[in-house]
C-alpha cells in the first residue's frame, strides 16, 4: 500500500506541473489581446481614471530645462548667472553644474551659429564647462 501511494505521488508530481503550464499557455493564447473595440470592452491599466502620478522631474533637470529656455529667450550670460545663483542657493545642484553648463555652451553655439559668438558670454561658472560645451559643439 505504501509503495502504491508513493508511485501515485511521484506521478502527480511530474504530471501536474506539465498540465498547469499547458493549461496556462492555452488560456493566454485564448485571450483576445488584439481585438477591435467593437468586439470587446477591456479595461486597461492606462484608462482614464488611473490613480498613480507621473514621476516628478529631478531638480537638476528642471533647472537645465529652465536655463535652456532662458538662454533662447535672453542670452547665455543671464543663464550662466542664474546657474551660479542656483548652485549657490542649493549646494546639492553643484555636482550637476558642469553638465548643465556644457549643455548651455552647446545651446549657445546652436543659437548663434558660431563658437566665437557663443564664447563671448563665457563666465567662470563651474570651472570652464561652458567653454567646453562651446568647443564640443563645433
Amino acid at each position: 500500500m505504501n509503495s502504491a501511494a508513493r508511485r501515485i505521488g511521484r506521478t502527480l508530481a511530474l504530471v501536474l506541473p506539465v498540465v498547469l503550464v499547458l493549461s496556462g499557455t492555452l488560456a493566454v493564447t485564448r485571450v483576445p489581446w488584439a481585438t477591435t473595440a467593437t468586439d470587446s470592452q477591456m479595461l486597461t491599466a492606462s484608462s482614464g481614471t488611473a490613480s498613480t502620478k507621473a514621476n516628478p522631474v529631478a531638480p537638476q533637470e528642471a533647472l537645465r530645462k529652465r536655463l535652456l529656455v532662458e538662454l533662447q529667450e535672453k542670452d547665455p550670460g543671464v543663464a550662466l548667472t542664474d546657474l551660479q545663483k542656483a548652485t549657490t542657493k542649493h549646494p546639492s545642484l553643484a555636482r550637476h553644474c558642469a553638465s548643465i553648463a556644457r549643455d548651455l555652451g552647446r545651446a549657445a553655439v546652436a543659437k548663434y551659429g558660431a563658437a566665437h559668438r557663443a564664447q563671448a558670454y563665457s563666465r567662470p561658472v563651474c570651472d570652464t564647462s561652458f567653454a567646453t560645451g562651446v568647443a564640443g559643439a563645433q
